[in-house]
C-alpha cells in the first residue's frame, strides 16, 4: 500500500523510474507485486543544491514514499540503496541524483476508495 510520487525533469524516463522504485519496494520491503500506487510527474524545473557535498544536476529524481510504519532502519537503508541501483539500471539515473524520502502514516489515514478507511 505504499503511495509513491516521483518527480524528475522531463517525461522520458518516468516509467522506468516508477518500475525501479516498485521493484525495489517488492524486493526490500516485501510489498505485494500488484500493490502499485504511483504518481509520475515530469517537471520543467526542479530546484536543488549540493547539500551534504553531493553534486546534483538536471538528472535529479525526487522519490517520495508514503507508507505505514513498521519497517526497520535496515529495511529502509536497503530500500534507498536498491532504488538508486535500479534507477541507474532501468533509467540511467546516476545514484547521486536520486533523493528518496519516506513518510510513515497510521492505517487510519488511508482510504482506497468508496469513502472508507479499509484498514482502520
Amino acid at each position: 500500500m505504499p503511495f509513491v510520487r516521483i518527480d524528475a525533469i522531463g517525461t522520458g524516463k518516468l516509467e522506468a523510474l516508477g518500475n525501479a522504485v516498485h521493484d525495489a519496494m517488492v524486493e526490500t520491503l516485501g510489498i505485494p507485486a500488484d500493490d502499485r500506487f504511483q504518481v509520475l510527474n515530469g517537471q520543467a524545473t526542479l530546484k536543488y543544491d549540493d547539500y551534504l557535498g553531493i553534486h546534483r544536476d538536471d538528472g535529479i529524481v525526487f522519490v517520495a514514499i508514503t507508507m505505514r510504519p513498521g519497517r526497520t532502519d535496515e529495511q529502509k537503508k536497503s530500500l534507498y540503496r536498491r532504488i538508486a541501483e535500479l534507477a541507474e539500471e532501468y533509467a540511467g539515473a546516476e545514484p547521486r541524483n536520486v533523493l528518496v524520502t519516506i513518510t510513515e502514516t497510521d492505517l487510519v489515514n488511508w482510504s482506497f476508495g468508496n469513502g472508507e478507511a479499509q484498514y482502520a
